[in-house]
């Protein structure tokens, strides 16, 4: 009877971290004018969603 092979299993290897953002997220998320731009777009979407009842 021969055994099934078991998977290389490393502790802390690479699929036990969060995937870490890239630099262009990380400016994304700092950059103000982003932010209000997106701030501006959810909130339009949330007053169309509002006059629509």
């Amino acid at each position: 009877m021969s055994e099934s092979p078991q998977p290389d299993r490393q502790p802390y290897g690479q699929n036990f971290y969060p995937p870490v953002p890239t630099g262009f997220t990380k400016h994304m998320r700092t950059n103000l004018l982003w932010q209000l731009f997106r701030f501006v777009i959810i909130n339009v979407k949330m007053l169309r969603m509002v006059r629509k009842h």
